[in-house]
Formats: C-alpha cells, structure tokens, sequence
C-alpha cells in the first residue's frame, strides 16, 4: 500500500496539527472542514508555526514553502474520496465520526484506508459501520502534533496486516514513534493519563489542596512538565470528561467515575483554555487559579 496522498477531516488543532507534520514529510495533503473559516485560520496557524520552526533552525525556508505548498483544503467532503489515506479528526463524538465516515463511503478509491484520530472510541465499531473494517484503524496523534513524537496505532478487531504496516510506515516517515494499542478506551495513553487527571480533579474536589498546590505538586514533586490541572486545561476539559465516561461506561469499574467538579465545570462552559477559563482563568496577563 504506497500511500502519498493524505484527507484529512476537520481543521481545528489537532489537524491543522496532523496537516502540518503530513505536509512537511512531503505528502499531499487535502485539508476538509465544514467551515471556510476553520480552513483559512488552520493555513493561517500552520504557517505561523512553520515560521517558528524555521526561527529555530527545525526546519529550512525551502522546507516550510515546499510544506505549504502541498497543503490544500476544500469544504467538499466527497474530494477526499481519491486520497491514499484518510485521517478522520473531527469532534470527539462517535455519532458525528459515523456520518463522516458514511458520507464518504461512496467517493472512496478501493484502497483507500481509512482512520481516526480518535482518543478513545472503539475502532473496531468505527470500523463496523463501513465498506472496509479491514482498512480501518485508530491513528492517535498527540497535541501539539507537530512537537510530539508519539502516535499510536490501534487495530480494530477487523484490521488487516498490510494495513498497520502502511500506517507504522507513515508514522516512521514522519519521524515519530509508533505505539502499537489494542481496541480497548481509552487505548494506552489516556486510560493512564485521565485517571490521574481525574484524580487531581478529586483531590481539588475533597479540599485535599488548592489548584496551584495540586500542580505545584507534581511538577516539582513528580517532575511533570506541567501540573495535571494546567494540564486538562490545555487538553480541554469536555475531552476529559468525554474520555472519563468512554473509561466508566466501556470498562464498569468505578475507579473510572468522574468527579463531580469536573461536570460541574463543562456545564459551566468553562471548559479551559478554548473558552479563557477552566482550572485557571487566562483573561488576564497570567493564568490565575479559579480555586
């Protein structure tokens, strides 16, 4: 399976993010969204950040010009239908990732692969509801895509070799590091990540400690490069919660449940950094705890 052309669904941060990386390791990208206005701010947001790279000697001038230039977009779905492969990375509801996929199917080549960027839905019921359960996989890029070096490959129960092989061998050609999951929520990464952000959330939640002691905490203590609070922030903390339920409802373990803090604060709509307030409040200079 030569892949060269890449589709890619949806153009907020995380792919814009997959765009950027896809473009530079010298494939053709078709960049789709729904809004004409997602689309300009993503070219607007990858080209700033090529900039950056370039300032910091990552990458050459001739390599961000040739990048961008690979890099084109459309809001007509049906065009992806001739890419090589196609990386669904749209909101993280099984429901919209379903009519995404089925509106596709019609315009796909035979050997299209098809995957998602999915945190946590199950590949193999993606999978299930298309033409080719066989060439579907999970395809999991990390945020900020573009400075982090894992993706993890998930195989649905249907996937074929030849196919994590074409995937593995993107991910190498993008010099990141593969982690090969199994179908399970929440995959490697956030069945160990939401749990202790969520448990963070808990120890906000008991009175245990303050939001800057909770952080402080595991920076200073656990060496983490940021405190789990400024962390689900950064994540957003709907996709934390949407990720806590796919682990209590998939798995029925109570270890799983999700604070009650954490709901309150996405039904407040204070969801992080994307709406200026969550943990902390970014309406001014510096972030300040709203606990």
């Amino acid at each position: 399976m030569n892949i060269e052309t890449v589709g890619i669904v949806g153009a907020g941060q995380m792919g814009n993010g997959i765009a950027h990386v896809m473009a530079l390791a010298g494939y053709d990208v078709l960049l789709n969204d729904v809004s004409a206005e997602a689309l300009e701010k993503a070219l607007q947001v990858m080209a700033g950040n090529m900039e950056r790279q370039v300032s910091r000697d990552k990458i050459s001038s001739a390599d961000r010009d040739a990048g961008m230039a690979r890099i084109k977009t459309t809001q007509k779905l049906s065009e992806l239908g001739q890419c090589d492969l196609i990386i669904e990375s749209a909101t993280e509801r099984e429901t919209v990732k379903q009519a995404i996929f089925e509106d596709l199917l019609p315009h796909l080549k035979p050997e299209t692969i098809l995957t998602s960027n999915t945190s946590s839905i199950s590949i193999t019921r993606l999978a299930s509801r298309t033409d080719r359960p066989e060439k579907f996989m999970g395809f999991h890029f990390m945020n900020p895509v573009p400075v982090m070096k894992l993706v993890e490959l998930i195989r649905g129960i249907a996937t074929d070799e030849a196919t994590f092989d074409a995937c593995k061998g993107v991910v190498e050609r993008l010099n990141k590091t593969a982690a090969s999951s199994e179908d399970f929520p929440a995959f490697i990464v956030n069945r160990i990540l939401m749990p202790m952000i969520n448990e963070a959330v808990y120890t906000l939640y008991e009175g245990v400690g303050n939001v800057k002691s909770i952080d402080d905490s595991m920076r200073l203590g656990a060496n983490h490069p940021m405190g789990p609070l400024e962390l689900a922030d950064f994540i957003g903390l709907d996709t934390c919660l949407a990720i806590m339920n796919v682990l209590h409802d998939g798995l029925a373990d109570t270890k799983y449940r999700p604070c009650p803090l954490l709901t309150k604060y996405v039904e407040a709509g204070w969801l992080g950094r994307k709406t200026q307030r969550g943990f902390y409040d970014y309406r001014g200079e510096t972030p300040v705890p709203t606990r």
